[in-house]
């Protein structure tokens, strides 16, 4: 498959701009066309980064975060109560050292 920066520059302009529009236009917190032009965005974006790849060799100075459900499903949980806790008992720890080395 012969692939085409420019086609795909002019792809990524389009879908920055529908993204845009999307934006602009919500209708509500959750609107859909809002979450397509966000999807489209970055199919846009990945196809021109590997074009340029492909043709030139170089690459864009951004890149796209990987999403983890199953991350965020963790975070929320009791797992991380408990981190915090241990945490913050570490962090009583030191400083009791800290006391305790000068008062002596």
């Amino acid at each position: 498959m012969t692939v085409d920066p420019r086609a795909a520059l002019d792809r990524l302009i389009a879908a920055l701009e529908a993204h845009f529009n999307a934006v602009a236009s919500r209708r509500g917190e959750d609107d859909p066309g809002v979450d397509d032009a966000y999807d489209v965005l970055a199919d846009a974006f990945e196809a021109y980064d590997d074009a340029l790849g492909t043709v030139y060799s170089e690459a864009t100075p951004f890149y796209l975060a990987e999403e983890d459900e199953d991350e965020d499903d963790e975070s929320d949980g009791e797992d991380a109560e408990e981190s915090d806790d241990a945490d913050d008992e570490y962090d009583d720890d030191v400083l009791v050292d800290e006391l305790t080395t000068e008062d002596r």
